[in-house]
């Protein structure tokens, strides 16, 4: 077939419902940046919402976030229900901080009781964004395909020099098994680096994890004890 014969299809096509999208995105992002500027180094834990508390995965990702809250980062999830809330919940266990960003969901999915701020997200992209930029080091819980896009994400960034060389953590040997053998394909087909697996540390060791984020984090960053910081009164900011 010929390009002159060739019948493009159209369809809707509104500047007006484009612009504002501009500006529903561009208020999320405002309101999130205000929510979260004061939280501190924090360390972003993934994971399936679909685990409850009697679950082994849920004790395991509560003690690791007790662990490292103990290090003194503030402890960052998706903000919702199952290994989310494990995180949190081991945050606060320890006298830790505990802030998520939670996703508005056709099937509300309500804030977990474990958090001391969180805001609420109508995008994903925009939550990923937040979920990132304050981020010190990543960890992986078992989880589905959320889970797989926000670790994937944050490896990509990585890998791209688009964020530093932060550690991340796939936690569940067992578990992400087959995922790990995936990666290995992909290495042996070439479409990533041959040194690419070790943006990433695979491990079952809550003691491995921590001083991994204790090295690759505190120490090469240079992250010290917080001093009180101080609020713009004319950007009406609280402590």
């Amino acid at each position: 077939m010929k390009e002159a014969e060739i019948v493009f299809l159209d369809g809707p096509n509104s500047r007006w419902k484009e612009f504002k999208f501009t500006l529903q995105t561009m208020k999320q992002f405002i309101s999130g940046f205000r929510a979260l500027h004061f939280v501190g180094p924090c360390v972003t834990v993934f994971g399936s919402a679909r685990f409850g508390e009697d679950h082994p995965y849920y004790e395991q990702t509560r003690k690791l976030s007790g662990a490292i809250a103990r290090l003194g980062f503030t402890i960052l999830t998706g903000g919702g229900p199952g290994l989310m809330e494990a995180a949190n919940r081991g945050a606060k266990d320890v006298g830790g901080r505990s802030v998520g960003c939670n996703i508005v969901l056709p099937k509300e999915q309500k804030p977990n009781p474990y958090l001391d701020k969180w805001i609420n997200m109508k995008h994903f992209f925009v939550r990923k964004v937040l979920l990132v930029k304050y981020s010190y080091a990543f960890v992986a819980m078992p989880g589905g395909y959320g889970t797989l896009d926000e670790y994937f994400e944050a490896l990509t960034l990585i890998q791209t020099h688009k964020i530093k060389d932060f550690p991340v953590i796939i936690f569940g040997r067992e578990y992400h098994k087959e995922l790990v053998d995936h990666i290995e394909r992909m290495k042996a087909e070439k479409t990533i680096d041959p040194l690419d697996d070790r943006l990433f540390l695979v491990t079952d060791d809550i003691e491995e994890a921590v001083n991994l984020i204790r090295e690759k984090a505190i120490k090469k960053f240079d992250l010290r004890p917080k001093q009180p910081a101080k609020p713009f009164m004319f950007l009406f900011e609280r402590k």
